[in-house]
């Protein structure tokens, strides 16, 4: 009885697996660290290889980059993941790295995944096998390393940024994969339509992976030579693409709902816009960095305070993660939509800046100028200024900060909401011992 033989072995890794990228020139994106000329790409062909950390979003491509420094360097590669890894795994890892060494003559490569997992013991226990060479220690994070990774490890590994795909790379890289006859679905012969390719690439958010995975999801959904709809991308990607827009200007509608809300003090308004930002798949991270915006623009010196609360909450999402991150941003949200609200101080700063843009020629009074040399001093530079400290209340009453022809500019009028109703009675205050100090003047 003869024995069936195969010439072939099925391979059933996820797409995104099979389209791992094999050399530099088959990898997509990172143009500022792997384009043409680029100190890192240079070093890769010449076979050299450094420690480093790589830092950027999920699915931008850093195990894969982790992959092709050691396929260029001739390294082994052992891997670890921080979030089921611990000290017994690092060590086993380092002695398969000695043993490497010693018997073939070969490097190690030492691939960390999600290393701001690992406490400092931990991140500790790599150093002394980095300082002495046994590996080649390549760090990945979607942490800012600054805040997570311990500053012995950061100072013997190099930090690159892997940045967010752009639009146009996803849509390259899922074409690739529905054209590749060897390692993707090009023997089915899939048809995929512009507009579908479009809103996939942007609900990725720059997540090859991420696309990848949509892609397989809705293939299993087609017969072959069939065509992808956006009702498909619906299906396999859930309620993430339900409140999506292809052409940008919802999520925009979106931020504005956001913004309005939370001047009009309307704290459960401004989180259901949030929370639908949130559920379209949009950037929390955008979010954040508008409430900084919205802390100086409506709540401003009413509530100081809003400031720091809104840059916090930004603070809070790098060192924690999106989870509880998007709950810091949440509270930051209630916070400035129930803090007073004030934008003297932004119609002042544009006044002002429109009255700077008028008078850019005139030259700054005497006594404010600074007088480092005795020259500059015998020629009158800073003569007649009063020092506020040493004046009565530490104000020198009547004195003019302004050029001569601008000194009856007024720009800030605090309201008499929150704390800058204390700005504005000191401010009334001190017009009260100016004009004290001009009856003075005339008496």
């Amino acid at each position: 009885m003869s024995s069936l033989s195969f010439n072939f072995a099925p391979d059933f890794r996820p797409l995104a697996a099979r389209m791992r990228p094999r050399t530099i020139a088959e990898y997509i994106g990172q143009a500022h660290l792997l384009g043409e000329g680029q100190p890192l790409r240079k070093a890769l062909e010449a076979g050299r290889a450094h420690s480093m950390m790589l830092w950027g979003p999920p699915g931008t491509g850093k195990t894969t980059l982790a992959e092709l420094i050691a396929h260029y360097s001739n390294a082994h590669v052992e891997r670890i993941s921080a979030v089921t890894s611990g000290v017994k795994d690092i060590r086993a890892a380092i002695e398969q790295a000695k043993a490497m060494a010693e018997s073939r003559g070969q490097r190690t490569l030492l691939f960390v995944d999600e290393v701001h997992r690992f406490n400092k013991s931990q991140q500790d226990a790599f150093l002394p096998f980095i300082e002495d060479g046994t590996v080649i220690f390549i760090g990945a994070t979607t942490e800012n390393p600054s805040f997570e990774i311990n500053n012995a490890l950061l100072s013997r590994a190099r930090v690159y940024l892997i940045k967010r795909l752009s639009h146009d790379e996803i849509a390259h890289i899922v074409t690739q994969a529905l054209s590749d006859t060897e390692r993707g679905l090009g023997q089915r012969q899939f048809v995929m339509p512009t507009d579908v390719l479009t809103t996939l690439a942007q609900l990725c958010d720059g997540d090859a992976r991420k696309a990848l995975n949509l892609i397989e999801l809705m293939s299993d959904m087609l017969a072959d030579g069939g065509t992808f709809t956006t009702e498909m991308l619906i299906q396999v990607a859930g309620h993430q693409v339900a409140g999506f827009d292809k052409n940008g200007d919802q999520f925009y509608d979106l931020i504005s709902a956001v913004h309005k809300s939370i001047r009009g003090s309307a704290p459960d308004a401004a989180l259901y816009w949030f929370c639908r930002i949130l559920e379209g798949g949009g950037d929390p991270l955008y979010v954040a960095r508008r409430l900084l915006a919205i802390a100086s623009e409506d709540v401003g010196n009413a509530d100081p305070a809003a400031m720091t609360i809104a840059l916090n909450a930004w603070d809070c999402f790098h060192r924690v993660g999106p989870a509880e991150g998007e709950r810091a941003i949440a509270q930051a949200i209630v916070y400035l939509a129930s803090a007073p609200k004030s934008n003297a101080v932004y119609t002042a700063f544009k006044a002002a800046r429109e009255l700077a843009r008028d008078t850019g020629q005139v030259e700054v009074p005497h006594h404010l100028r600074n007088a480092p040399t005795q020259l500059m001093k015998d020629i009158g530079m800073g003569a007649g200024y009063r020092y506020a400290h040493d004046e009565a209340n530490a104000y020198a009453s009547g004195e003019n900060y302004f050029p001569e022809s601008l000194q009856t500019a007024q720009f800030y009028f605090p309201t008499e909401r929150g704390f800058e109703k204390r700005i504005k009675d000191k401010l009334a205050q001190l017009a009260q011992l100016d004009q004290a100090s001009e009856h003075k003047r005339y008496e």
